[in-house]
């Protein structure tokens, strides 16, 4: 059994819990922190936790921790990483790592030096879905992946420090784009350097200091680029969804607004129906279970086994960092409105990687741009001679 200091009662902190009270249930949170002791005792009647506290510290230093669990806002990571790491402490931290990638890489550099087990707790890379998808391409089934498209909008964050520069280092970027970057990384390879990006992003809408929609590509090594989607102006609830197009194939996710579920009310008496569903009238697309169609349960599953095996999970402080330099990259092409570097004094992956091969041999001659079948039923090709590089086509019989 892993005992757990929980850091957070948010929106956040709820599915930690629900999650690690579930899916391995013999992981016990210990202690919960709030800022609010009120607060903290009434999440800890609610999930049965022994200890409440409204000092972090102290939950830290608590002989009977094992692992300290952040769902903090993110001014805070980097204070109680390094508190929780020099107390010896597993530390799994919520998304994103740092405000920036010089928070994120220092945090990674204190949990090393103590040799303290690690996680980077982005449950949008283990949706069922994606996990599904993500075995189908590592096994081949699309080829080489040359472009992944992965948007989150909804109508805004929960609560107001999300809002606030200061204390959370960005707007919609850094609140939704660390899932959707982190997500086209593990489609088209962690080992695969993100080399630039181009990001456009303004505030449209909200009377905040921070973007609350944005758009960007990431381009690596091998020519995939990453493309990313983050709103919060949508209207209609939250909206998740991943494309990857490979050499071979197209996987196509929707986790969110399509379930599988929908259900029309005229009552006034619904009550809550999903994270952040804007209404309980009329249609709406209810989640059986939240914390495993968002990842959490998956999550924690590997996470905790790992430490438990002395494994590495499969998100790590330095994805986390990678993640955030990314970031970074993004909000100075905001700023310079042309393709920004991604910054990565530490890089751990492969260097030199080459692009997806384009040649595709039809014959001694000719390479194979296209085959499609015609409405008459005869098949055409599109070839491009090796030599001259004329293009031409062929029809084949019926």
């Amino acid at each position: 059994m892993t005992r757990i200091a929980l850091l957070g009662t948010g929106l956040i902190g709820r599915f930690y819990a629900q999650s690690l009270h579930g899916r391995r249930s013999r992981d016990r949170i210990h202690v919960v922190y709030s800022r609010s002791r009120e607060r903290a005792d009434a999440f800890a009647d609610e999930f049965g936790i022994p200890h409440a506290t409204d000092n972090w510290h102290a939950a830290i230093q608590r002989e009977d921790v094992d692992a300290v669990v952040i769902g903090l806002p993110n001014h805070l990571h980097l204070e109680v990483v390094l508190a929780a790491a020099a107390a010896g402490k597993a530390v799994l931290c919520t998304k994103p790592l740092g405000m920036n990638a010089n928070e994120a890489l220092e945090m990674l550099h204190a949990v090393e030096k103590a040799g303290v087990y690690h996680a980077y707790l982005e449950d949008l890379v283990y949706t069922p879905k994606t996990l599904k998808a993500l075995q189908s391409v590592r096994a081949g089934a699309i080829g080489d992946v040359l472009w992944v498209r992965s948007r989150e909008a909804h109508p805004g964050p929960h609560s107001d420090w999300f809002w606030n520069k200061q204390l959370s280092g960005g707007g919609a970027i850094i609140d939704l784009g660390c899932h959707c970057i982190e997500i086209a990384r593990n489609f088209i390879g962690k080992e695969v350097r993100p080399v630039e990006v181009m990001c456009w992003a303004d505030t449209q809408f909200h009377p905040v200091d921070v973007e609350d929609h944005a758009i960007g590509l990431v381009r690596y090594e091998n020519g995939a680029i990453g493309q990313f989607e983050t709103s919060w102006i949508f209207r209609g609830g939250m909206d998740l969804r991943d494309e990857v197009g490979g050499t071979e194939g197209t996987i196509w996710l929707n986790h969110w607004l399509r379930t599988g579920m929908e259900m029309f009310s005229s009552s006034t008496q619904a009550g809550y129906i999903a994270e952040k569903a804007e209404t309980d009238t009329g249609w709406l697309f209810p989640v059986g279970n939240e914390g495993a169609a968002l990842g959490y349960d998956d999550m924690f599953a590997d996470v905790l086994t790992q430490m438990e095996h002395g494994g590495t999970p499969r998100e790590d402080f330095y994805d986390g960092y990678v993640v955030n330099a990314i970031i970074d990259a993004a909000y100075q092409s905001v700023k310079s409105r042309q393709w920004s570097t991604v910054e990565l004094p530490l890089w751990r992956g492969h260097t030199g990687e080459q692009k997806a091969e384009k040649s595709r041999s039809f014959d001694d001659e000719h390479d194979l741009i296209k085959r499609e079948m015609m409405p008459d039923g005869a098949t055409k090709l599109i070839l491009r001679n090796k030599q001259s590089g004329e293009l031409s086509q062929r029809i084949v019989a019926k």
